[in-house]
């Protein structure tokens, strides 16, 4: 017999082992596809936080402003892009040691440094954080 092609039983196990291995390759490729804009979030997140750090840092620790101890405020509302991330902050005087002066917003005996905290939680819930001390050193 000189005739060419598959049999049944050839087609049905290729058929099968499709079915096996092309999950095993799909769902790692369709998880990566879904998480790639993670990066870009977590890049808008940190940029965020640091403008809000630098905007409460640009003042003499001494000057009444932006960098007047408080506790943590609520969390407000930044879009960027069509994208609702919040963020929220507190300044709080502190030790040099970093520990936490008295309820850390009346002025100490020692106030020599003022700790501040950035926060900003992206569209998925993840929340970043980033810390900085003013102090009244010349």
């Amino acid at each position: 017999m000189d005739k060419k092609g598959f049999t049944l039983i050839e087609i049905i196990i290729l058929i099968v082992m499709a079915g096996i291995l092309l999950p095993a390759i799909i769902v790692p490729f369709v998880t990566g596809v879904r998480g790639s804009g993670k990066p870009e979030k977590v890049t808008t997140a940190m940029y965020l936080a640091h403008q809000r750090m630098e905007e409460l840092m640009k003042f003499p620790y001494r000057k009444t402003g932006l960098n007047n101890p408080t506790n943590l405020t609520g969390w407000a509302p930044v879009t960027i892009g069509g994208v609702v991330y919040q963020w929220q902050w507190e300044i709080l005087y502190v030790d040099r040691n970093f520990n936490v002066l008295g309820n850390g917003i009346d002025p100490p005996n020692d106030r020599r440094y003022k700790r501040i905290r950035v926060q900003v939680r992206d569209p998925e819930t993840t929340d970043y954080e980033i810390y900085s001390v003013v102090t009244s050193f010349p």
